[in-house]
């Protein structure tokens, strides 16, 4: 018999590989995560974060502050036995600017290898702007644009190009390093960073293009500015905002005296809020000078570059958004099987005689169906809005905002009803955030999983043997004699719906 020790030991040891530990030494933080196993859609097991400071006073100095030194070697003796306790085998470390650029920086990599029991490489400038970029291929489907990552000590950029990364450098224009230099001046700051920016000639090749802001202090910032504008969404992967209002906000920001005074600082931490102005005025003045298309926040950053650098080709070249939504399908729906029959049954709805798709939204519908049974365990009343809450706030990667809204909307009219307005608060919500085109398609989608699990109960082998067609002006669903008995006032009612949203009228045949 298996015990409950057993059951949770097999959760936490998923077959598709070993876990994977990252400890990222950095200039203002020293973090720890641990992945379930190294794939493309790696879920972090857990995740810790210490502000230490290492690189506070590196620029002045020369040195790592004593004090931070014993808060970071504390940090990675408590990560050595958080490792110990998940039986993590597999430890990777790595240190950044404010280690490397120390004189010091050698004696705490001895103590701080002893302290984490693991080695801990140092970071050149070069490999640390490259695995910022291959952070943005991890968390980013066919990325194209220029990624920056902001940490305490430098910032890295990186020009990205499908799988191929061109130009690349590192400025010291570190949260931690401005203040330092500038005695927390920050108008002393603003001729400094625009002239480390200015030295950039390759810059110009990202006019026009996104730019994926990546780093603490930058993902603060676009926390703040959810705030202000009161975003449906709390999710800061993939948070899109239009050069010019991001440019505007940073400026204001880092022009402000009392910080306390914005709305939602109180729940940035005190220590993020020192470097909080210095990290504005570096995004203001290289959005001035880079002119994106639009600024893209990335939670993603060296950690997850060095695990994507891990991966094999195969793995690499997953799609990010699918493998992750196919691993969740396994975990949380009845079948599997059943999603991925649900991919092919609905790509009959959007032939050419239905609704025009895309080839990205042909991509989304497909993780709508992989994700459609993720709230069958719910009780029945409230599937919808807990799917709802639990797609829109999922760890998604290799997907923008409007397209992690239309896979929440799809999987809650597919519980809740096509012809639902959206009674509670969040849906409503994320109804408003779309466009008409995006609220329609969740709603065919919708309409369509509930015909789907009308007839197969949620389970493979039956929907493959009732297809959707177009006849003229109805949409016909097919049932062989030995499903007939399935038909019925409920499945004729969901076929209605679905129907209607694709402007037929629906008819169940018998083959």
């Amino acid at each position: 018999m298996t015990s409950l020790r057993q059951v949770f030991a097999e959760r936490l040891n998923p077959a598709s590989g070993e876990r994977l530990a990252v400890i990222d030494i950095g200039s203002n933080s020293v973090r720890l995560v641990v992945y379930e196993s190294a794939t493309r859609a790696a879920v972090p097991l857990f995740n810790e974060k210490i502000l230490c400071g290492l690189g506070r006073s590196v620029a002045s100095t020369g040195h790592l502050g004593s004090e931070a030194i014993d808060r970071a070697l504390k940090a990675l003796q408590r990560f050595k036995s958080i490792n110990r306790i998940l039986k993590v085998r597999n430890v990777k470390a790595i240190a950044t600017a404010a280690v490397r650029e120390a004189k010091d920086g050698a004696d705490f990599i001895a103590k701080g290898e002893k302290a984490a029991g693991a080695a801990i490489e140092v970071l050149s400038g070069e490999r640390e702007a490259q695995l910022a970029g291959e952070g943005i291929r991890m968390g980013f489907f066919e990325a194209d644009g220029v990624a920056g990552d902001l940490g305490g000590g430098s910032l890295e950029l990186i020009d990205i190009r499908g799988s191929a990364q061109a130009d690349a450098s590192t400025l010291p224009l570190g949260g931690l390093r401005l203040i330092d230099q500038t005695g927390d001046k920050i108008d002393k700051a603003v001729e400094i960073v625009d002239q480390q920016i200015a030295k950039l000639a390759w810059l110009a090749k990202g006019r026009g293009r996104p730019f994926y802001a990546v780093g603490g202090t930058w993902r603060a910032l676009a926390r703040l500015h959810m705030d202000q504008s009161s975003y449906a969404l709390r999710v800061m992967q993939g948070y899109t905002v239009p050069t010019r209002a991001m440019t505007s906000f940073c400026e204001s920001l880092r022009r402000t005296r009392r910080l306390s005074e914005i709305a939602g600082m109180s729940d940035v931490s005190r220590a993020r809020r020192e470097v909080l102005p210095y990290g504005a005025l570096v995004l203001e003045r290289l959005l001035k000078q880079l002119q994106p298309s639009e600024v893209v926040f990335s939670v993603f950053g060296i950690r997850e570059g060095l695990l994507y650098s891990m991966l094999p080709p195969g793995e690499r070249r997953k799609d990010p958004l699918l493998s992750f939504c196919e691993d969740f399908a396994r975990l949380r729906s009845r079948s599997v099987e059943h999603a991925h029959e649900l991919c092919y049954w609905t790509d009959a709805l959007f032939t050419r005689q239905g609704p025009a798709e895309t080839p990205e939204e042909r991509r989304l519908r497909h993780a709508a169906c992989l994700l459609s049974d993720i709230g069958w365990r719910a009780h029945p009343d409230y599937r919808g809005e807990q799917s709802l809450d639990k797609i829109a706030h999922a760890g998604l990667a290799g997907i923008d905002h409007p397209g992690r809204i239309f896979l929440a909307l799809a999987v809650y009219f597919r519980h809740a009803g096509a012809d639902t307005g959206g009674h509670a608060k969040f849906p409503e919500l994320l109804i408003g955030a779309v466009n008409r085109r995006v609220q329609k398609r969740a709603r065919i989608v919708g309409a369509a999983l509930r015909t789907a699990h009308m007839v197969s109960i949620g389970m493979p082998g039956v929907i493959g043997s009732t297809p959707l067609s177009y006849h003229g002006q109805k949409l016909v669903l097919t049932l062989p004699r030995r499903y007939a008995d399935l038909d019925g006032e409920r499945l004729d009612r969901r076929l209605d719906a679905l129907a209607r949203l694709v402007d037929r009228t629906g008819d169940v045949r018998l083959a």
